[in-house]
Parts: C-alpha cells; structure tokens; sequence
C-alpha cells in the first residue's frame, strides 16, 4: 500500500525556502512513528532540507541530477525507479515535496494529511485533492496550546474503489 504522508495548510501550502513554515511537535512524532522502518520516497530538496538523515528509515531521493550521489540514500532518477526500489516495503511512504506528491498521487492507496489549519505564504503546495476519488476513514483534530501555535487535524483518506 502506497502512502502520501504531508502536513499542508488550508491553502495547501507546504513550506517555503525548502523548510516547513509552522512547527508541529505532535505531527512530527506521528510522522516519526508511521514511516519508522519503512521506505520514505522524496525529492532532491525535501532530503537536502533534512539536518541529517532520519533515522530507522530507507530513503529514496528522486533527482534529476545524474551525477548525484549521497551514501545515506537510495538515488533515483524517476518515480518509477524509486517505486521498484520501495517495492520491497508493504508500506512504503511518499514524503514530499509538492512536485513528488502531484506525480504520485495517481498512483497512491492511502492519504495521511495534517491539515494545519491556517494560510501561509509558501512555495510548494500540496496537489489540490479530488474527494469524489478519497474517502475520509479517520479524523482527528487537535487544538492550538503552548506547543502549537496552529490548531489541525489529522486525515486519514483512502482511495476509493
């Protein structure tokens, strides 16, 4: 089961100056625990926005350079490649950024949206999702408090058959 993990605004913002724009301690350690020993499948930036690699995780770099190399990764230079690497992965997870989420949408299972609820200035969006083809199976919101400055909401969506 393929998985787009993301966490994007109202207006389906994402980050800007390849860093996210809020910071969500509880959104982060529910991405820790969903995509520990997994394959991640991201883009170039998305990995080089990373302090370090994260770890308990395989991940896959999808870049158009074809001469970059990191010994910390898998480097592909498609999504069809960095599909048939995560094959080996039931739950593989696709993590950004904007570009990889359109191209794999078509193609995804299973959706795990944190939708922070508010509209930021950004430059990459998450694709604009059609809810005649998702069914939502599980939400769950969360207040704004002393550890978050934004109230959202955890979606769970599953494509339809």
């Amino acid at each position: 089961m393929l998985t787009i993990i993301a966490a994007a605004a109202e207006n389906n913002a994402l980050g800007k100056d390849n860093d996210l724009v809020w910071h969500l301690p509880d959104d982060f350690k529910r991405f820790k625990k969903l995509t520990t020993g997994h394959y991640i499948i991201m883009g170039r930036k998305t990995y080089e926005s990373f302090p370090k690699p994260l770890p308990n995780r395989t991940h896959v770099v999808i870049t158009r350079q074809l001469d970059y190399e990191d010994k910390n990764c898998l480097v592909v230079h498609n999504l069809e490649e960095a599909l048939a690497l995560a094959s080996k992965d039931e739950q593989p997870f696709i993590i950004g950024g904007g570009e990889i989420y359109k191209l794999s949408l078509p193609q995804v299972d299973k959706i795990e949206l944190t939708r922070v609820h508010g509209e930021f200035e950004a430059d990459a969006y998450f694709p604009e999702l059609d809810l005649n083809d998702w069914q939502l199976v599980n939400e769950e919101f969360h207040e704004k408090d002393d550890k978050h400055n934004y109230a959202f909401t955890y979606f769970t969506y599953q494509r339809k058959k």
